[in-house]
């Protein structure tokens, strides 16, 4: 019994993963089912809170998953680029129950920012992030909502980013975490000094 327990975890563990990734997934058909990624969709359907200058002419919509390292890692690499770019981060529940309520926490806090840094924090120290508890059912509506959006646009995994090209205006899409220096040019932005 314990045993079929373990590997029952083991695969659910697997599964979650699944959905969090640093690299592109392969194209499938999912992907030629799914409506055209559309930052004027984006704007009008999700919520998410802005990371980096309000009023900058240049947005990058990141969908993040609060239990997925490699969101972690790019909340990092997205950083130094801030000052470049708002960077609306969009809260989707994919990976556990934690997502959704950890997603609506930060949706309802007052200063999104810093509870998003405390709680890659506590991720970091592999205490689980921030608690989730709480009267977030407005919100917990939002990110089912977000998540429903990410899932429209084929999107296999988290993070995924949407933005225009800040040279060339091409819409650019990637899912996966990425350094600092490839998602400053995958954006069209200036590559912070080492």
């Amino acid at each position: 019994m314990q045993r079929r327990y373990l590997l029952t975890s083991a695969a659910a563990a697997v599964l979650a993963l699944a959905a969090c990734k640093d690299s592109p997934p392969a194209s499938g058909a999912a992907k030629a089912q799914a409506q055209p990624v559309s930052m004027a969709a984006i704007e009008a359907g999700a919520k998410g809170f802005v990371v980096g200058s309000p009023m900058s002419v240049r947005t990058v919509y990141v969908f993040f998953d609060a239990q997925c390292p490699h969101c972690s890692a790019l909340w990092r690499a997205a950083k130094p680029l801030k000052a470049q770019a708002k960077f609306v981060w969009i809260p989707v529940g994919l990976i556990n129950k934690s997502s959704e309520s950890q997603g609506a926490a930060l949706l309802a806090a007052k200063d999104p920012v810093a509870l998003m840094d405390e709680h890659e924090a506590s991720m970091a120290a592999q205490k689980g992030g921030i608690s989730g508890m709480g009267d977030f059912d407005a919100q917990r509506e939002l990110v089912k909502k977000n998540t429903a959006l990410m899932n429209s646009f084929g999107f296999a995994s988290v993070p995924s980013i949407v933005a225009q090209h800040a040279q060339t205006g091409a819409l650019v899409t990637r899912e996966g975490s990425m350094p600092t220096a490839a998602l400053a040019a995958l954006l069209g932005l200036q590559a912070p000094a080492q």
